[in-house]
C-alpha cells in the first residue's frame, strides 16, 4: 500500500539508522527501508571515534556503548619486538579520551533499538528499491520483497529521500550519479581471535619489513589481527592469518579461537555529488574509503549530524532558495571531509607497505622522533581520531532537542 512520511531512509546500517534516530527525536517521521532480513553478525567496523561518541552521545546511546566496547586509550608502534613510540589519545576530547572498539552488528543493535524506541514501526525489513523519482516536490520510491516479483512492490513517498545503501548503492545507480575510482596496492587479511593477554588494552601496529601488522582489542578478551599482503588473498582462513602474524610479530594467535577471518583489497569511491534533486546519498554511498584507520562509518555519522538539521529546516522553510544554498555549502564540506579522510587513509596505508630493513630503520627513527615530541604526538593523535573532519559550518547546529530551523 503506498506510504507517506518525511523522510525516507534507504539503508538500515548504521548510518541509516543513526539519521532516522536524530530525525524522530526531533519530531519528523521518518521509515527506513532494509534489504536484509537480519543482522550480519561478524564484527565488521569496530572503532567508534570521539566525535562520533559525541553524536552518539545526542541520541542517547553512548554511555551504552562505552560501557560495552573496550576503551584504546594508547597506541604502540613496534618493530623487531622493540616499541618504536606510543601515541596516548588523553588530549583528544574531554569526554571521550579513547577510540571505542565495539563490534558493528552490537553498534546497530543500539541503534535499532533507539529507533524502535522512538517509533516501532519506522525499520522496514526485507524489501529492496527497484525505482526511484523525484518530481520536484516530493519523492516516490517503489520497493518490493528483496528476492520476488514486482507484481508484490509497494510505493512510497516521501519529501527527502537519503540513501545510506552502502558502498555498492542501488539508489546511486538508479539516479545514474557518476563516481570517481581509485584502486590501490594494498590487500589485507584479518580475524578476531582469543586474546593472548600481551597487550591488554592498547592498539599495535608491528612495523616489519614485510608489511605491518595491526592489532586491537575487543569486548570479551577477543583481539582482530590485521595482516597487509603483497597480493589478494587466496583464500581467507585463520590459519593462514595465525601463521603471518606469528612470522612477523613472534606472536600466535590461536587458530581453534577465530569467530571472524576475512579477506579485503583496498579501493576508494567518491561519488561526484551527494544531492540529486531532493535524494541525498550518505556514508558509503556517497564515498567508500579504505578501512584502514577505521573512518568510513564514522564519517557516515558525521554526514548525518550534518544533514539532519538541515532536512529539518527544509520541511518547514518559507524560503526554498534559501535552504538550497545551504544544502550546497553542506556537500562541499562533506566531499572536503571526504577526501581529507581518504587522504588519511592513503598516510596509513603508504606507512604499512613493505620496506627494506635500512629504510624501515629510518622511518621508525622518525616516528620515534614524532611520539617524542608532546606537540607532534597530539597532533598525530587528533588526525587519526578524526578531529579535523568534524568541523561543523556555522549553520549546523549541534544541539538536536527539537526540530533545528534555519535563522
Amino acid at each position: 500500500m503506498p506510504t507517506d512520511t518525511e523522510v525516507l531512509i534507504i539503508g538500515g546500517g548504521p548510518v541509516g539508522l543513526y539519521l532516522a534516530a536524530l530525525l524522530l527525536q526531533d519530531g519528523v517521521s521518518v521509515r527506513v527501508l532494509e534489504q536484509r532480513q537480519t543482522r550480519n553478525l561478524h564484527s565488521r567496523a569496530i572503532g567508534i571515534h570521539p566525535p562520533a561518541l559525541e553524536g552518539l552521545q545526542h541520541i542517547d546511546i553512548a554511555a551504552s556503548a562505552v560501557q560495552e566496547g573496550v576503551q584504546i586509550r594508547e597506541g604502540l608502534a613496534v618493530s623487531g619486538g622493540k616499541t618504536v613510540g606510543t601515541m596516548s589519545f588523553a588530549g583528544v576530547s574531554e569526554a571521550f579520551p579513547f577510540v571505542l572498539a565495539l563490534p558493528q552488528f552490537r553498534t546497530e543493535q543500539l541503534l535499532e533499538e533507539r529507533v524502535r524506541q522512538l517509533d516501532g514501526a519506522a525499520l522496514v525489513r526485507g524489501v529492496r528499491v527497484t525505482r526511484v523519482k523525484d518530481d520536484g516536490g516530493q519523492v516516490t520510491v517503489a520497493a518490493g520483497p528483496a528476492g520476488e516479483e514486482r507484481s508484490r512492490e509497494s510505493t512510497w513517498t516521501a519529501s527527502f529521500v537519503v540513501a545510506a545503501d552502502g558502498a555498492r548503492s542501488q539508489v546511486r545507480g538508479l539516479l545514474d550519479v557518476p563516481v570517481r575510482q581509485r584502486n590501490y596496492p594494498d590487500h589485507y587479511l584479518m580475524g578476531d581471535f582469543r586474546e593472548a593477554g600481551f597487550y591488554g588494552q592498547r592498539a599495535v601496529l608491528f612495523l616489519e619489513p614485510g608489511g605491518i601488522v595491526e592489532s586491537f582489542p575487543l569486548p570479551g578478551g577477543v583481539r582482530r589481527w590485521v595482516v597487509r599482503l603483497g597480493r589478494p588473498a587466496g583464500t581467507a582462513a585463520p590459519d593462514e592469518l595465525a601463521q603471518q602474524v606469528l612470522r612477523r610479530t613472534g606472536s600466535l594467535p590461536d587458530a581453534r579461537t577465530n569467530t571472524m577471518v576475512s579477506a579485503f583489497s583496498v579501493r576508494s569511491t567518491m561519488a561526484r555529488r551527494m544531492m540529486a534533486g531532493r535524494v541525498f546519498l550518505l556514508g558509503d554511498a556517497a564515498h567508500e574509503i579504505s578501512p584502514i584507520g577505521g573512518q568510513g562509518m564514522n564519517l557516515g555519522w558525521l554526514d548525518a549530524r550534518a544533514l539532519s538539521p538541515l532536512l529539518q529546516a527544509a520541511l518547514a522553510a518559507a524560503n526554498p532558495g534559501q535552504v538550497d544554498r545551504q544544502f550546497k555549502e553542506y556537500q562541499a564540506s562533506r566531499q572536503r571531509a571526504a577526501r581529507l579522510a581518504r587522504r588519511q587513509s592513503e598516510i596509513n596505508m603508504l606507512l604499512g607497505r613493505p620496506l627494506p630493513r635500512p629504510l624501515l630503520d629510518l622511518r621508525n627513527l622518525g616516528i620515534s622522533a614524532a611520539a617524542a615530541t608532546p606537540s607532534v604526538n597530539r597532533w598525530v593523535a587528533r588526525r587519526f581520531t578524526m578531529q579535523e573532519l568534524d568541523r561543523q559550518p556555522a549553520w549546523a547546529p549541534l544541539g538536536l532537542n527539537g526540530r533545528s530551523r534555519l535563522t
